[in-house]
Order: structure tokens, then C-alpha cells, then sequence
């Protein structure tokens, strides 16, 4: 049995999908049981819980010869890092009630900073806490940021014309196809093969900039010319309270962004053929495209 935390979102669909078309028998989490009703249909067990319960989870990891962990963002929590601690904590002591040999957890690049990264340092303290563990086989991959988080910029886009952020246009960023991800931790869950704490780093095939990002979503949807427009740092935090976010969050998104532009979160390893993956923001565009399409 491998149990999948977080199986209905980018990563955890991903790779409770390759398992199952793999063979595997499969444990889907997840908090709404409407969402997991493909997964159920699709042939995996799921179990529908709050994931910060260290009880339920050390229920639903138990039996489990492997487990794929994360800290899902939900950016609307009043205290975001108080909520990453809390969940973080939940899953060490499911992890060691329960006994699980091999766990895969889903970091992020930047997260080898103990401060200063903003929603990153939370990943930080997880990594801590995995490291603690003792008997148990940890695989920390530290992605860059999703090209899926592109699809929450459509609606600014069709609306006001325009990609905008707090990054700055011309800053080289590493990014990254979610399914590549889930490709590469559900291969890890099957194989079992490492021992020890191990780190790495997923780079994408290639570093872009938020203004390459804006050109090439421009030309998919029809639109050469949109721009990418740069947002002062008070001005993104507002905005993504009036989205819903909470002041937490968007206080340490905006420190995030702050710490992009200043070139302190890097790739540690620097960009290698092993920590490269093939799909490319220009193809990924065009699933971009037919959603800003059917809006």
C-alpha cells in the first residue's frame, strides 16, 4: 500500500493516477469526500479527514509500505505559518506511530534557508522535522515554482489585460510542470531505492522570467502584446487579500517575492541534467490557453 496525502491537488492527483495505472494499491487523502470520488472510481481506497490530525493521519498511513507528504497552501488561514507548523508536526507523529519506512515529501527550492524566504521557510521547519525521524527512509524533492500556478492569473488577465506579480520581469526563475513532479515522486514511491534523508532538486527544463512568461501565454490566447506589469509589494499584498487571501499569507508571499528579486533563493545544486524534466512552458501554455478560453 502507498497512501497519497493531498490526492486531489496538483502533485497528489498526478502520481495516485501513475500508481494506479501502474498496478499499485493506492490510499487517496484528501478533505472533501465529493473530490475524491474519481479517485475512489479510478480504483483507489481513499479516506476523507483533516490532515493536521496527527491521529487520523497515523490511521491512514498505517499499513503503508510508503507515504508522499506535503504541506497543501491555503492561503486564506488567518495564521499561514502557525497552520504550517501544526500540520508539519501532524505528519512527523503519524509518520512514527505508524511506523511508514519510506516517506517523499514535497519542499521547494529556497527551502535550505532557516529565514527570509517568506511561504518557504515553513517548508523549511518540515524538513527539519523530517530529518528527526529516525528509521525512516525521507526523499525531499525541492521543486521550482508550478507553471500550474499560472491558471490563478487568468482572470487578471481576461479581465485587465495584463500578467501581473511582485517578481520582478526580468529575474530567472526555475519552473516546473506539476505532472513532472507526481512523474518523478510516484517512480520513488514504487522503487523504495534510497536510504537515509536525501534531497532533490527539480529545476524544470529551463530557468524563464515572468516577462518570457506573459510573451509566451500572449501568443497562446491571442493577445502578442500582454504585458507584464511588476506590482510594488504593498500593492500585490493588497491585492491578494482582496482575493481572499489572509493578511498572514500575503505578508509572507510579498517577503517571498521580495527575496526572488534579490537573488536569495537560488538552486544550491545549480541547474544539471539530473535535475532538469522535460515539459516545457511552452507547451503547458496551450492547457493554459483553452482554460483562459472556456472562461
Amino acid at each position: 500500500m502507498i497512501t497519497v496525502m493531498g490526492a486531489t491537488g496538483h502533485t497528489g492527483s498526478g502520481i495516485t493516477r501513475r500508481l494506479l495505472e501502474a498496478g499499485a494499491k493506492v490510499r487517496a487523502l484528501g478533505r472533501s469526500p465529493g473530490k475524491l470520488k474519481d479517485l475512489r472510481e479510478a480504483g483507489a481506497e481513499v479516506l476523507a479527514g483533516d490532515a493536521a490530525d496527527p491521529t487520523f493521519l497515523a490511521g491512514a498511513f498505517g499499513g503503508s509500505e510508503a507515504v508522499y507528504t506535503l504541506l497543501p497552501p491555503d492561503p486564506g488561514l488567518p495564521d499561514y505559518r502557525a497552520a504550517q507548523d501544526r500540520l508539519g508536526e501532524a505528519i512527523v507523529k503519524a509518520v512514527q506511530r505508524s511506523g511508514v519506512g519510506h516517506v517523499v515529501a514535497l519542499s521547494s527550492v529556497g527551502a535550505d534557508q532557516p529565514s527570509g524566504p517568506g511561504v518557504i521557510v515553513g517548508l523549511h521547519a518540515q524538513e527539519r522535522r523530517l530529518r528527526s525521524l529516525a528509521g525512516t527512509n525521507v526523499l525531499i524533492l525541492r521543486p521550482g515554482s508550478f507553471f500550474d500556478n499560472f491558471h490563478a492569473a487568468l482572470g487578471l488577465i481576461k479581465h485587465e489585460g495584463i500578467l501581473g506579480d511582485s517578481v520582478g520581469p526580468d529575474v530567472p526563475l526555475p519552473m516546473i510542470a506539476a505532472r513532472d513532479v507526481a512523474g518523478v515522486a510516484a517512480a520513488a514511491l514504487r522503487a523504495r531505492d534510497w536510504s537515509g534523508v536525501v534531497v532533490r532538486e527539480l529545476l524544470g527544463p529551463r530557468d524563464l522570467t515572468h516577462a518570457e512568461v506573459a510573451r509566451i501565454v500572449g501568443e497562446r490566447i491571442g493577445k502578442p502584446d500582454l504585458p507584464y506589469v511588476q506590482l510594488p509589494y504593498d500593492e500585490m499584498a493588497g491585492a491578494l487579500t482582496r482575493a481572499g487571501c489572509s493578511e498572514s499569507y500575503a505578508a509572507l508571499y510579498v517577503e517571498m517575492t521580495r527575496a526572488l528579486n534579490e537573488r536569495r533563493i537560488r538552486s544550491p545544486e545549480g541547474r544539471r541534467p539530473e535535475n532538469s524534466t522535460p515539459t516545457r512552458f511552452e507547451d503547458f501554455a496551450q492547457e493554459l490557453a483553452r482554460a483562459y478560453q472556456a472562461q
